[in-house]
Order: structure tokens, then C-alpha cells, then sequence
């Protein structure tokens, strides 16, 4: 739907300006003068070109979501209409992007649709978790409070992404720098140095002679090399594209030391949070199940909970089968199982979820600590080595020369 500006006085003869969307210029006009206002100026809105650039349009991030959240549940439980909510909310939205699907969501809302369905049309915003919590304060009518619950749950998932994300960062930014600077030596440093061995015409150590082989190669085959691997990072994305590619890296992934237990960490603090979130909600447990096991972030954990979620829909207790598939560590099935004895199933999740942040934190801690002396021994072998073999030479013949004299 096209937007308008406009400008003109209004009935005490005051300058007023704004924007109005409408099919047609004509209703527009209509719906400005139905306002009292005597139009001066009306134009069509210029689209921005990043519109039609994806790229160039900024995303939505957890902190923009958080925000909004907080502030709807604020005027929602101040006794504000909806549509109102929505407005206020839009205008001071300092996100394009954003501001643009809550003024798609306040038009849905306008036209008669609920909520949750006007936020069910925009996925790439507002997940299954979001709309599903939203339907069911909707039902409920505590959206307030569901509102306060979900800005809890994006922010502790995104403290949780945030942790892992620093456990990464560290060693991946030293890696690459590792890589850059023992490419410039391979490809820039020991030339040099082979050309005055060559001219020298001394004889050369083995270390030498196989790290000068090794710059020849990374020379010669540079791009070949660079377009190598582009095309592994592209080969692992589209294996992963394929279920049965994603299980078998997921797989894999779980099997890495210390890395594996990471992952199944976080895997199931999100699990546990997310499933307890919406059972405090009011989503039912099947439901519930379904979008948890879509948001696992993993493969194997994924399909795990699918197949609990069938054993569940026979009618067996949530424990048995979560504890059958052996993705779950014991603590977390038997602390389930005596929350669903005391009625209380999903306070306990959340209990589950506030320990396994804790053991998050201290994984992340051994990683980083057992990381550190394992990337400085690596830059000390292959940085400190390329350097050696380069300088033996110089050695032998400075101790030739030295013997002469």
C-alpha cells in the first residue's frame, strides 16, 4: 500500500504535515480533508532503494525485539487499545526495517485479524514461539503478562547466544589473523629469501628446502587454493541444506571434544527454557514440543524430541521418552519427571534452564582456557618455524664466513 505525505492548515488555521497510506490518491486526499484539514502540498511518498535491495536493509536484532515487547506489555497493561499500542510503538521505531512490519501488523490488526496472525505473516520477525505465546495471552487475555514473560525468554536466550558467540570469537579472529600472516610470509617474505640462497649458492637445510617447496606451491596455486575453499564453505552449506547431511555434521559436531558438550549444553538450556516458557504460557505440551524441537539448533537433538513428542502423544509420561533417547543427561529427565509428579513442570524446566546457564558460563571458560595454549603453540610452530627455516641458512653461512677468517 502506497504512502502519502501532505501538508496544509488545519481549522484554527495551524500548519500541520504528516504521512497516510491508502490504495489510491484519491482516498487519500479524502481521508487527510475527513481530518479538517485544508490541504496545501500532496505527494506520493519516494520509496528508498534499499526496498528493493534485501542486503541494504537493516535486520531485526534481539535488543530492537526486547525493547518492543517491553514497551507493548507496558501500555497494554496501562489499558491502551491495541491499535493505539501498535502506532506509538511504529513511530518511535528507529529501525526501518522494523518499523516497517509493525505498520503492517497495526494495518492487520486494523482490518480485523488478531494479533498473532498479523505477526504469523512477518517469520523472518516474529518465530512460531512469538506468535504461539501471543495467540495464547491473546485466548487468555493476559497479554500483558505473557509479553513480560516472552521479553524474559528473548533475553536470556540472547544472553546464552552472546556467550557462546565469546567463546568463538577469541580464538577464530587469532586464527585468521594466523592464516593471513603465513600466507604474507609464504608468498611475499620467502621468495626474497630463496632468491639470496639461490645466488648464494650455499647448500640448504631439509626445513629450508621444504618450506621454499611449500611457498613455491602457495604461489603458484594461490587462487586454486583461495577458490578451493571457497567451495568447501559452499559444499558444507549445501550438505547441511540436506536432512541427512544436517544429522550427520550435527552428529559429528556433538562428538567434538569439549566443543560437543558445549553444544549439548546450550542445546538444552534453550530446550528446557523454551519448552517451560510456553507451558507457564499456556501452549499445550504437544504444540509446545513441535516449535521447541524446530528452534534446537541441532540436528540430532531435533529429531530427539520429535520422537519424544510422538511417545508423549500416546500418552506416556514427558520423562520416559526424553530420557530414551539418550540426547538428554539423566539429571534433566529426573528433575522432569518429578516436575510433572508435583504439577509443576514448568517451573522446573525453568530451574533446569537457569542451571545449565551456569554450566554454559563454566564450559565456555574451559574452552577459552584450554584454547588459549593450544593457539599460542600453533602460532609459535608455524609463524616460529617458517622464520627458523628461513634463518638456518643465514646461520651456516655467517659461521662459514666466520671460519674463513
Amino acid at each position: 500500500m502506497p504512502s502519502y505525505l501532505w501538508k496544509g492548515t488545519d481549522r484554527a488555521g495551524k500548519k500541520q504535515k504528516g504521512e497516510i497510506e491508502a490504495d489510491n490518491v484519491s482516498v487519500a486526499r479524502q481521508l487527510v480533508t475527513r481530518k479538517g484539514i485544508n490541504i496545501t502540498s500532496f505527494k506520493q511518498k519516494p520509496k528508498d532503494i534499499s526496498e528493493y535491495v534485501s542486503f541494504l536493509q537493516p535486520g531485526v536484532k534481539e535488543k530492537d525485539l526486547v525493547i518492543f515487547v517491553r514497551q507493548f506489555a507496558t501500555m497494554i497493561d496501562a489499558g491502551l487499545p491495541l491499535v493505539q499500542c501498535l502506532e506509538i510503538l511504529q513511530d518511535q521505531q528507529t529501525n526501518p526495517t522494523f518499523r516497517k512490519v509493525i505498520k503492517y501488523v497495526k494495518r492487520d490488526v486494523e482490518e480485523g485479524a488478531t494479533l498473532s496472525d498479523a505477526c504469523r505473516k512477518h517469520p523472518k520477525v516474529f518465530d512460531n514461539l512469538f506468535v504461539n505465546l501471543i495467540g495464547a495471552g491473546e485466548a487468555g487475555g493476559v497479554l500483558d503478562v505473557i509479553l513480560n514473560r516472552l521479553a524474559a525468554y528473548i533475553e536470556k536466550l540472547a544472553s546464552l547466544k552472546k556467550k557462546v558467540k565469546s567463546a568463538m570469537t577469541y580464538p577464530g579472529i587469532v586464527v585468521t589473523i594466523a592464516l593471513v600472516v603465513i600466507a604474507v610470509i609464504l608468498i611475499y617474505v620467502i621468495p626474497v629469501f630463496a632468491g639470496l640462497f639461490k645466488d648464494a649458492g650455499a647448500k640448504l637445510p631439509s626445513m629450508t628446502l621444504f618450506v621454499m617447496s611449500l611457498s613455491d606451491f602457495a604461489v603458484s596455486y594461490f587462487h586454486w587454493i583461495v577458490l578451493a575453499v571457497i567451495l568447501l564453505a559452499v559444499g558444507v552449506k549445501q550438505i547441511r541444506k540436506n536432512p541427512k547431511g544436517r544429522l550427520f555434521t550435527d552428529r559429528l559436531l556433538l562428538r567434538v571434544p569439549v566443543c560437543g558438550m558445549l553444544i549439548r549444553k546450550v542445546a538444552v538450556a534453550r530446550f528446557t527454557r523454551t519448552l517451560g516458557t510456553m507451558l507457564g504460557s499456556g501452549v499445550p505440551i504437544l504444540d509446545g514440543l513441535d516449535i521447541v524441537a524446530s528452534t534446537a539448533g541441532n540436528k540430532v537433538i531435533e529429531d530427539a524430541i520429535r520422537e519424544a513428542k510422538e511417545a508423549i502423544a500416546e500418552g506416556r509420561p514427558v520423562a520416559e521418552p526424553l530420557q530414551e533417547t539418550n540426547v538428554f543427561p539423566p539429571m534433566v529427565t529426573q528433575m522432569i519427571a518429578v516436575g510433572e509428579a508435583t504439577g509443576a513442570l514448568d517451573t522446573m524446566l525453568g530451574k533446569i534452564a537457569d542451571f545449565y546457564d551456569e554450566e554454559v558460563d563454566t564450559a565456555v571458560e574451559a574452552l577459552t582456557s584450554l584454547l588459549e595454549p593450544m593457539l599460542i603453540v600453533f602460532l609459535g610452530v608455524t609463524v616460529g618455524g617458517l622464520l627458523v627455516a628461513m634463518y638456518l641458512p643465514i646461520f651456516q653461512i655467517a659461521d662459514v664466513v666466520s671460519r674463513g677468517a
